[in-house]
């Protein structure tokens, strides 16, 4: 939390020196201008006589020209229209406005005025001099000396002063004081929640998750938590279920080696009483034997049945086409239901899985053969084959009658069977193979209505790709 602590102390720092040297240089720029400022009153009254002094000059100079040029005592210059091409723009623009008379200020600064007048098709235009008086700089020094006075009148130094200080102090301090406030929540919250679940993980919650919706480094530390939780949580499901394998394998074992114990003696001391009671009765006898070897047979099969579930057969991935091996599946199993419809969606991309063959075989095989008692007469079985986040899968939906919450819970536990004469191993086997192959098996939303189980099978990498598949 140093790194923390520091970081908010140089938020704060540079949330109040920035501003307190933004303040004291506008404060020393306002003392400076203010102290500029003289008196302007008779700097008003010297604006406006030269305002009107400038108007009195132009209006008697124009006034002056006008009558010499009537009097002829000045000569004009003449612009015919043969040579309009060539008249200056002040000449075009008069003539093409339709006025009859205009005059104009020319020459530099604005020191000649310009009488234009029509005469028939021509335009002549009469000039005199202003001796040496510029308009245009009178009017610049008036327009700066208006804008003084404007700018004087408007404000009181003192008042205008202060209260332009204390407004900009405090909006430049609460605005800091906003801002400070809104990164220190901004830093310290994700990492309150960040924390709050790390306390909540390292408590056994594996539920727990923060939400992330930051870009920067606290965003990818708590969607890297986000993940971490998700693998571990996995992880843990995993190594529970297989734990939980482990014992049932250790109970089977020991099941199957005391049952086989006293089968045989079962079978060979009733074939020898039936052999040696003679023709008493010998129909019953027969029948009596036949029913006790029926069922030391069944126990058999169960216990075979067991001594696969414990088993560990070598896993030996290599890489599969699932759809292929899809294929070839439905095509072996789909001769058993014929009152069944098997359709296919496979991916075009034809995903390739890095999987024992025959632990893949036997885990499409059972969730086949559990698809087609679900359905029942008339269903409907559908294969999925696709690739998604680094894994490949492949998904069986049928359309029977789906599966209750409490089964969810339960289905993939040993000794626990959902269908009639079932021994409740075979998604447990299955799943232990998938595992065992680096995958899962996992229950998804059916499309057809009833139940789906998606394989998630590790994708196999380019180097693995070019060994062909096994079988």
């Amino acid at each position: 939390m140093n790194r923390l602590r520091n970081r908010l102390i140089a938020i704060f720092l540079a949330a109040t020196l920035i501003p307190l040297a933004a303040t004291l240089w506008i404060t020393t720029s306002l003392l400076d201008r203010s102290l500029s400022y003289a008196s302007t009153g008779e700097l008003d009254r010297l604006s406006r006589s030269l305002q009107k002094t400038g108007k009195e000059l132009y209006q008697r100079s124009c006034d002056a020209l006008k009558n010499d040029a009537l009097a002829g005592r000045v000569q004009p210059l003449r612009y015919a229209p043969a040579r309009q091409a060539e008249w200056p723009a002040p000449v075009k623009s008069f003539f093409d406005s339709g006025d009859t008379e205009r005059f104009l200020r020319t020459g530099n600064g604005g020191d000649q005025i310009a009488y234009l007048a029509r005469h028939g098709t021509e335009v002549w235009q009469w000039s005199t001099s202003l001796g040496g008086v510029s308009l245009d700089a009178l009017s610049r020094e008036y327009r700066a000396a208006r804008e003084i006075v404007e700018k004087r009148e408007s404000r009181d130094l003192l008042r205008g002063f202060t209260y332009t200080w204390v407004l900009l102090a405090a909006s430049v301090w609460i605005a800091s004081l906003v801002l400070l406030v809104y990164m220190a929540h901004r830093i310290s919250r994700p990492i309150q929640r960040l924390t709050a679940g790390l306390s909540q993980l390292a408590a056994g919650d594996l539920a727990t998750r923060v939400e992330a919706r930051r870009n920067d480094e606290v965003g990818r530390a708590m969607r890297a938590f986000n993940d971490m939780a998700d693998r571990l949580q996995r992880s843990t499901d995993r190594l529970v279920y297989l734990t939980q394998l482990a014992s049932w394998r250790t109970l089977a074992r020991k099941m199957a080696h005391e049952v086989k114990n006293s089968l045989t003696p079962i079978r060979l001391t009733v074939e020898e009483m039936v052999a040696r009671y003679g023709e008493r009765d010998q129909a019953f006898m027969e029948q009596a034997a036949q029913i006790v070897v029926e069922e030391v047979e069944s126990l058999e099969r169960r216990i075979r049945a067991f001594s696969q579930f414990a088993a560990e057969p070598p896993v030996e991935p290599v890489p599969l086409d699932l759809n292929a091996l899809l294929e070839e599946r439905v095509a072996f199993l789909k001769s058993g239901h014929p009152e069944l419809t098997y359709d296919l969606r496979l991916d075009t991309g034809r995903p390739t899985a890095l999987a024992d063959q025959d632990l893949v075989k036997g885990i499409l095989t059972n969730l086949l053969e559990n698809a087609a008692d679900a359905a029942g007469e008339g269903g409907r079985i559908l294969g999925i084959t696709a690739v998604h986040d680094g894994h490949a899968l492949v998904e069986v939906h049928d359309s029977g009658p789906g599966l209750s919450e409490q089964i969810r819970q339960s289905l993939f536990q040993p000794s626990i069977s959902f269908k009639k004469g079932g021994m409740g191993l075979g998604l447990s086997i299955s799943r232990k193979g998938a595992l065992l192959t680096g995958g899962d098996i996992v229950l998804v939303k059916g499309e057809l209505g009833g139940a789906a189980f998606r394989v998630v099978l590790p994708v196999a990498s380019n180097g693995n790709q070019a060994h062909p598949d096994r079988g």
